[in-house]
């Protein structure tokens, strides 16, 4: 790390405002929220919500104490502040109207997913959010984590949106896995995902990396629910009496610990991308975080050092080798549970805060057209060029 680099506590970021508040009530975090934001002129504010927090007074809050605010956001499995990781905060980015500019669809219902209407609404969101000259362009998806259908949702936003990239996170629940929700219209709705089609001044670099590496053990999926991203046989033995037993555990040690840190690996062509395990299904069924077929040929994965990937991954520059004015981010909850596991929690931080990251712990990840797990995927936003608007 250098010795030059900020922390956003320090120096904030000119694009964005950002407001962190631990308050127990959600009016009181509203409140918090916008006295932090107060000199804030925000084409939209992105909401990260902890899963203590009722989603069903937050409305009522933010149509009280912030009624002319565009306000996005979802539930989370966890924050990332200024400061770094968090579980219990409520995060607020306020996108400064200077550098941004925002247009808006949801997709509801997601499951079942009508691929000819999420094509055609990208599209004609696309076609009504007219280019502007010397200036950006990017969508960020919020999905239901809970809906299974990421993997074909952000395939086809894809598609829809042609050349315009697609970054994203699946809402989370904490680790309880009841119910995951989006925001938008001042109303939160689960089995929906949110699309936010954004301009700005800003140049942007793409970010998505895990640490993971192929070991030698092969597995095939032999017996599979697909829609419900079930896997009952690997092998052709009970799915779970096999993954223990090429991990080195049993059945009964099984956990999301173990999980995080031996993930399975799915090849496409160069490249390795994880298809996490959320849990056990009954006695031997692994209830998966991506999609998962029979045939499919899986490869267990182990870790590289976490903190020293993502110091690596995180350290980005501009063309003229400047850092990030900020980086938004969204990092697998499974990662964080293995860095907490590892008492890394602290260090982890530090490197967020290091690298002006803000974001939230997800139930999966989406990166130009796929959906990934255990992997940190953000966006760099760089700080504007001289002779743009303050």
């Amino acid at each position: 790390m250098t010795a030059l680099r900020e922390a956003l506590d320090n120096r904030p970021a000119r694009a964005v405002r950002i407001a962190v508040s631990h308050a127990g009530d959600t009016t009181e975090a509203v409140l918090d929220i916008r006295r932090q934001l107060s000199t804030a002129r925000p084409s939209f504010v992105l909401l990260f919500l902890p899963c203590r927090l009722a989603t069903d007074a937050l409305p009522t809050a933010l149509a009280d104490i912030m009624p002319e605010t565009v306000v996005f956001g979802c539930t989370t499995a966890g924050q990332i502040t200024p400061r770094g990781y968090d579980s219990d905060a409520l995060v607020a980015i306020a996108f400064e109207r200077s550098h941004f500019r925002v247009a808006s669809a949801l997709f509801s219902p997601i499951s079942p997913l009508s691929i000819a209407d999420v094509v055609s609404q990208a599209e004609r969101l696309s076609a009504q959010f007219g280019s502007t000259p010397g200036r950006h362009r990017l969508a960020l998806i919020f999905a239901d984590g809970l809906s299974k259908q990421e993997d074909i949702l952000v395939a086809t936003l894809e598609a829809g949106l042609a050349d315009i990239p697609v970054f994203g996170g699946s809402a989370g629940d904490g680790l309880r896995f009841r119910e995951t929700k989006v925001l938008r219209d001042g109303r939160f709705h689960s089995n929906a995902a949110l699309l936010l089609l954004l301009e700005t001044d800003l140049d942007f670099r793409g970010l998505g990396f895990d640490h993971f590496q192929p070991t030698e053990s092969r597995m095939v999926v032999t017996r599979a629910v697909p829609e419900e991203r079930l896997v009952l046989e690997i092998n052709g033995s009970p799915a779970a009496e096999e993954y223990a037993r090429l991990v080195g555990v049993s059945v009964e040690e099984l956990s999301p610990a173990i999980f995080a840190e031996n993930p399975v690996l799915v090849r496409n062509r160069d490249l390795y991308h994880v298809r996490a395990i959320q849990q056990i299904h009954g006695e031997n069924g692994l209830t998966f975080l991506s999609a998962i077929d029979d045939g499919l040929l899986l490869t267990l994965g182990r870790g590289k050092e976490i903190i020293r990937t993502l110091d690596s991954g995180l350290t980005v520059t501009d063309e003229q080798g400047a850092e990030p004015d900020f980086i938004l981010g969204f990092d697998c909850y499974l990662r964080k549970l293995e860095i907490e596991r590892k008492g890394l929690a602290d260090e982890a931080s530090e490197r967020f805060r290091q690298h002006r990251v803000v974001g939230f712990s997800t139930y999966g990840e989406q990166h130009l057209g796929v959906h990934v797990n255990q992997t940190f995927v953000g966006v760099a936003f760089f700080r504007p060029r001289r002779g743009a608007v303050p």
